[in-house]
């Protein structure tokens, strides 16, 4: 039971998932099985998140399009003086606003900018930077929470993806399903998009990538819920140690599709008490700031635990990363750089910082 104190904020249980005090022998065994689970999942968020550190110079390549879209601040900070206060601000948001970081959030940078360059906190170009880096760290910190997974203490873990057509959320399973098990963790694949006969086919294509068992209907008419059902169940009976739930794209304005997720989220709670532990909204990085309102219907339906941002290899528009922690207060866990099996990175604000700003 000791080992509750050890746990990593990257797995952090739920409260209900805690052990309370254990007087008779049942109890103590609970509590024992409890915390070993707890012991695996810690292991394995220690392991992704070393994993995440390691793969920064993968984020540099991927932000290289919005590194050039902001390198305008070095040339604007380089022979900064006192004077240009204002104009080089107003260039400065300019930049901000067109890599997609949102007027509230670059007016709010900027303001805080000009607050302490009037108070005489900051003499010297570098220490502009230095600070507009830090309210965007801060900002990603404040607002976002902890980017890191919650898997809680029991096994199987569920992964619920969502996300309009097109985002790409059966290939973020597939990339998360490689992660996982090169760290060695057992991954059943449930393939909840029922209604296309070729999302199935990709899923167990990736399946047999990564060297993960799968559950699929073939019945045409199997309900999205029926197919989560039976995959969590299976988890639960042959020991899996992650369940991804795969679902169909739907728009976010269509109430019925929307209304369908309520019930997968449901049936699975059904079976497992407490699961889905993460219900993961897969957007498309590409679309910039349009992506909010997406962001808004599915988390009010479902209740969005986290982000996948995808495609932001191919746009300078990596500042929707903050716009979209900033405005709805929900982490982004993971982003996708690139088309490689390893170019979905879990989240680190520090580097993110680091990576956008040449």
């Amino acid at each position: 039971m000791a080992a509750h104190s050890h746990v990593l904020p990257f797995l952090s249980p739920s409260p209900s998932a805690r052990c309370s005090p254990c007087g008779r022998r049942a109890g103590l065994l609970r509590c024992a099985a409890a915390a070993g689970q707890a012991g695996f999942f810690t292991r394995l968020g220690r392991l992704i998140k070393e994993k995440a550190k390691s793969d920064v110079e993968k984020l540099f390549s991927g932000f290289s399009k919005t590194r050039e879209n902001l390198s305008v601040v070095d040339e604007l900070l380089t022979y900064w003086n006192l004077a240009d206060t204002d104009r080089i601000l107003d260039e400065l948001e300019e930049a901000l606003l067109v890599s997609d970081f949102g007027p509230k959030i670059s007016f709010r940078i900027v303001d805080t900018l000009r607050e302490e360059i009037r108070d005489g906190k900051l003499k010297s170009g570098a220490e502009i930077k230095e600070a507009l880096k830090r309210c965007i760290l801060e900002l990603l910190t404040s607002k976002g929470g902890n980017p890191e997974l919650q898997l809680g203490f029991r096994k199987p873990a569920v992964i619920l993806i969502v996300g309009v057509n097109g985002g790409g959320k059966t290939t973020s399973l597939g990339k998360l399903a490689y992660r996982f098990k090169n760290e060695g963790v057992k991954v059943l694949m449930a393939a909840g998009d029922t209604f296309r006969a070729a999302a199935r086919d990709q899923l167990e294509v990736w399946a047999e990538r990564t060297g993960s068992e799968i559950v699929i209907d073939n019945d045409k008419k199997a309900k999205p819920a029926s197919v989560l059902s039976q995959a969590v169940k299976r988890g639960k009976r042959e020991g899996f140690d992650l369940v991804l739930c795969d679902t169909s794209g739907r728009l976010h304005t269509n109430y019925g599709l929307m209304e369908e997720l309520v019930s997968c989220k449901k049936v699975i709670a059904k079976v497992l008490p407490g699961a889905p532990n993460e219900i993961l909204l897969v957007l498309d990085g590409t679309t910039g700031l349009n992506m909010l309102q997406q962001a808004r219907e599915f988390n009010d339906v479902v209740g969005v635990t986290g982000f996948i941002l995808t495609k932001l290899d191919g746009t300078a528009r990596g500042g929707c990363v903050v716009s979209v922690v900033d405005e709805l207060g929900i982490p982004v866990k993971f982003i996708g750089v690139g088309e490689g099996l390893e170019d979905l990175q879990p989240f680190d604000s520090e580097a993110f910082v680091e990576a956008i700003f040449p």
